[in-house]
């Protein structure tokens, strides 16, 4: 028997066979084991390449869910701006769509990372921001539908300042840096998992080759190895086509990224734009509104100041008495100016707020003269205080003002016939079954009238600035307005509860002050009166002037001289301490509130400690700019303009409640 190259077989030793057969099988087992090992390591690499492919492709879809759920929401709010301005009903339902349109995003934003602990942290932030924002936007529609313009406009814009916006904006900023981080991670899984298939490959090759060079004679040796250099050249091309498909297709989607950033700022851009053109629309309708509304007002009080005191020049020498009944014409008039400036100020939150402990009761009983008087004889009074000593941290004269503007509204309601209630109680409250307000012990104060109440539509825009429903010259819209500024500001709650023909129950909510020592018994501030010789001070003082404007700095030093003091002037904050050092015996120091260059809070609080001890009494007629109301606890603050009596109580006031003469007479 032959083989195929005409050898005999059985010419071959015997041991030659086996040899060759142990030989042929000692090298083909092996080779046969190590090429099946090397298809399984390929199929796993490729199995891995193609998961870290997805993964990477997963980063890219949520990076691209994480932009549009942004731009949805930017579009939202856009079209619920342009539904405030325009009340159109169809603007209202596409913000409407808009914003479910951004709860699906949501919703496939966290189903693409459910597997992922740490966005699921950030989308479950983000799922809470978007509920508060969405309550927050829907509050504003369901104003703006039920024609609430302005209470809208207030509410959008406060809602533009908010923290879940920034929320939401951060939030998503996360996810998108953290899905960045896992595609860096993904990157380089992928080029690792190309780089392990190409060794696997480039393995299985060589041992490919190290079969036919076993196999194959020596002849074809040189054959195969050109061969091996076609294939790796094949490998080579086949490996830049690779990477130039990848980097196009990162091309393009670096392309998309910075297209969808170029439409998130442009429409941010639009969106700024859109608020602060809404701002100028209610400078511009404030502005309007004043105007209309307060200058009748404030001209017919200057005519009666200005011909009060022309009459009195023309009878000051004929006939005395009709010149001081004249000029009691002009200080009612400018009372009235004054009380109408300040409920401006208030309203515009121009007055320093200054709480302190108060006990409502006391704080009620101290008015009923003042109100008696301010209502007239025909309105009968009645008092239900039963807060049993709760007390409530407010601004003294801020409430006072509140519960006399009540107290008129209600007059002119009756039309000066009723009865008028004045009820005081404490209250349990849950969590906003009052307006806003948080769970809690509230004082409650009621003012309620029998007069014609309100109808529907007028109780809806009870609070609206500059809206009335008086004539003109009989009332300016901004009373309820304070009130419900200043009721918010101490952080508490006020309703209506009115009919037509069934009277108007005004109720307002303060949370109960847990005060630590002693509670300040309130005095009411109804002015007293004094005759001319009433008006000299407990004792003379020297006092420090400090007034920028000279009309007002010389007319106050003379008042400071009529009631028997001395005054020592300077018209700028600068020279305060110098004065001080110069007249070492200065007892009290009298200054403006505004003053060029520093306040007069900023000017005390820079005194050096050795003056430090010296009384201080403000006078304020516009304290816009004083931003920490703080600066002003532990003085006295006399608002402008003032009567003699008021600057000579004021004077001793802050002289005698003085941290230094309580230390003299603890010492004495």
């Amino acid at each position: 028997m032959t083989d195929r190259w005409g050898i005999d077989e059985d010419e071959i030793p015997r041991w030659r066979q086996i040899a060759g057969r142990f030989l042929a099988f000692m090298i083909g087992v092996p080779l046969v084991v190590a090429i099946a090992a090397l298809l399984y390591l390929t199929s796993v690499a490729g199995g891995e390449r193609e998961g870290a492919l997805a993964q990477q492709q997963r980063s890219y879809e949520i990076i691209s869910l994480a932009r549009r759920l942004d731009g949805s929401i930017a579009k939202a709010e856009s079209n619920l701006a342009r539904y405030v301005i325009s009340m159109e009903g169809d603007t209202g339902r596409l913000y409407q769509e808009q914003w479910l349109d951004a709860g699906s995003e949501l919703t496939a934003l966290k189903y693409a990372i459910r597997n992922d602990a740490v966005q699921r942290q950030h989308v479950a932030q983000l799922e809470q921001a978007y509920i508060e924002r969405g309550k927050t936007l829907n509050d504003i529609g369901l104003r703006t539908r039920y024609d609430q313009k302005a209470a809208s406009l207030a509410k959008f814009y406060e809602a533009g300042r908010d923290q879940n916006l920034t929320r939401i904006t951060t939030t998503l900023q996360g996810v998108i840096d953290t899905e960045n981080a896992h595609l860096q991670a993904r990157n380089l899984d992928v080029t690792r998992a190309t780089n392990l298939t190409q060794q696997i490959t480039n393995t299985y090759r060589l041992v490919g080759l190290g079969l036919l060079v076993a196999v194959l004679s020596a002849a074809w040796a040189a054959r195969a190895a050109i061969n091996e250099r076609r294939q790796e050249s094949r490998i080579a091309d086949a490996a830049a086509f690779r990477a130039e498909q990848l980097e196009r297709a990162v091309a393009v989607r670096t392309a998309e990224l910075e297209q969808a950033n170029i439409q998130l700022q442009r429409e941010a851009a639009n969106r700024s734009a859109a608020e602060e053109s809404l701002r100028q629309m209610q400078k511009m309708e404030a502005v309007g509104q004043l105007t209309g509304g307060i200058a009748h007002d404030f001209n017919n009080m200057l005519a009666v100041v200005v011909g009060g005191l022309e009459l009195a020049r023309r009878k000051i020498e004929g006939a005395p008495s009709e010149a001081r009944r004249h000029i009691d014409n002009a200080m009612q008039g400018a009372n009235r100016a004054t009380a109408l400036t300040r409920r401006l100020l208030a309203f515009a939150r121009a007055e320093p707020h200054l709480p302190e402990a108060v006990q409502p009761d006391d704080l009620v009983r101290g008015m009923i003269d003042l109100i008696d008087r301010t209502i007239g004889d025909q309105i009968a009074v009645n008092l239900q205080l039963e807060s049993d000593g709760w007390a409530v941290f407010i601004d003294q004269h801020q409430m006072e003002n509140a519960i006399l503007n009540l107290a008129v509204n209600a007059r002119d309601a009756m039309e000066g016939k009723g009865t008028l209630t004045i009820s005081t109680g404490q209250a349990r409250l849950n969590a906003r079954e009052i307006g806003e307000c948080l769970a809690g012990e509230y004082m409650s104060l009621s003012v309620a009238d029998t007069g014609c109440g309100m109808a529907p539509e007028v109780l809806e825009r009870a609070f609206e600035p500059f809206f009335t429903t008086k004539p003109v010259g009989k009332g300016t819209g901004l009373g309820l307005s304070q009130i419900f500024g200043f009721i918010r500001q101490c952080n508490g709650e006020i309703q209506i509860m009115s009919q037509p023909d069934k009277g108007t129950d005004v109720q307002i909510y303060l949370p109960r002050h847990h005060a630590i020592g002693a509670i300040k018994a309130p005095t009411a501030t109804s002015p007293k009166r004094k005759s001319s010789g009433e008006e000299t001070p407990t004792r003379a003082v020297s006092i420090l002037l400090v007034e920028d404007d000279p009309r007002v700095l010389a007319q106050t030093r003379a008042a400071l001289m009529e009631l028997g003091h001395q005054a020592v002037c300077c018209d700028h904050p600068d020279q305060a301490i110098a004065a001080l050092d110069k007249h070492p015996k200065i007892g009290l120091i009298l200054t403006d509130v505004l003053m060029p260059g520093m306040n007069g809070p900023e000017m005390i609080a820079a005194l050096p400690p050795r003056h430090r001890n010296v009384p201080v009494l403000f006078i304020s007629g516009y304290a816009g700019n004083v931003a920490d109301n703080r600066l002003f606890d532990g003085y006295k603050l006399l608002r402008k303009p003032y009567t003699l009596n008021g600057l000579a109580e004021a004077i001793d006031a802050a002289i005698s409640e003085s941290p230094q003469l309580r230390t003299s007479a603890a010492t004495g």
